[in-house]
């Protein structure tokens, strides 16, 4: 009997989101193959291949190198000129290689600022920064590349090793008011499972991968802290903390809106693990307490 091939899937760009997604893939038993800038920066993950990619270099895997790929999924950010290095670099090869699915993790910062009101998939794309400017001009750029691709927009990425637990253990965490400011968050294990998902839908597609329940940052820090049995640093006043703010942190706080999922959850059917941040944060403590006693 002839033996079956497993799936084999590229992820390109192998940080927070991409290698949780390329470690749910390689659980499942797919093959994996994950591109890095360099391979000696940092511990690689078990079980699957690595492969570089980092097209500032002229370092750019060829079509032999990605072999057989069924899917492909992008999670490299544009660059400084706001173009799309996979698109750039490695379209063509893309197109020859003809993956049966190919998704982009995107922004909800696409939508810009809507002073606290809902957005969803048909709203317009108003972005209001020069990051989330490059990102739907990235979008559009996939879209206009002939190739069938699912656009995944994020919000704020949390989960264990990026969570609020370390800095309010060190007293490095900040509790700033802005009256009416919110925002909308999604675990990462919600992400590989929207992506899992996406990878058996037909078609392009754009949704949002949103959690249910946007709210301020000063409630999901002061919940954290409760739960870790930290004290709350003293509450700032957006208005003074931002004169020391930089321009990436200014540009999260000048945004406001909230992430409607409605697509993801009624017409695709996903079943969030983490619909808010409580359950969420409730995971990351007892995951980061268990590696860390682990690393002891």
């Amino acid at each position: 009997m002839e033996a079956v091939r497993r799936m084999r899937t590229l992820v390109l760009g192998g940080g927070y989101s991409g290698g949780h997604v390329a470690a749910r893939l390689r659980d499942r038993g797919d093959a994996v193959l994950v591109s890095h800038r360099s391979l000696d920066d940092r511990p690689l993950l078990k079980g699957v291949e690595h492969v570089r990619f980092d097209p500032d270099r002229g370092i750019v895997p060829s079509a032999e190198q990605l072999g057989m790929v069924d899917r492909v999924l992008v999670t490299i950010p544009p660059d400084r000129q706001g173009r799309d290095p996979v698109l750039e670099h490695l379209g063509p090869t893309l197109g020859r290689l003809a993956p049966r699915w190919l998704g982009y993790l995107s922004t909800t910062g696409v939508y810009g600022d809507t002073k606290g009101a809902w957005v969803d998939e048909t709203s317009p794309l108003r972005p209001a920064n020069t990051r989330s400017r490059h990102r739907m001009a990235c979008e559009q750029a996939w879209q206009a590349s002939g190739l069938t691709v699912t656009l995944l927009r994020l919000p704020g990425i949390y989960g264990p090793g990026r969570s609020p637990f370390g800095k309010l253990a060190t007293g490095q965490g900040r509790l700033l008011h802005k009256p009416g400011q919110v925002f909308s968050r999604i675990h990462v294990d919600d992400i590989c499972g929207a992506v899992l998902l996406a990878m058996e839908r037909e078609g392009s597609d754009v949704v949002n991968v949103s959690d249910d329940l946007p709210c301020p940052s000063s409630e999901q820090l002061a919940f954290a802290a409760h739960l870790a049995g930290c004290k709350l640093p003293p509450c700032e006043r957006f208005e003074e903390a931002c004169l020391a703010m930089g321009p990436m942190a200014l540009s999260f706080w000048r945004d406001n809106r909230r992430v409607g999922n409605g697509k993801l959850r009624q017409l695709w059917g996903y079943r969030l693990r983490f619909p808010t941040y409580r359950e969420g944060l409730r995971h990351c403590l007892a995951a980061e307490r268990a590696a860390s006693q682990a690393a002891a």
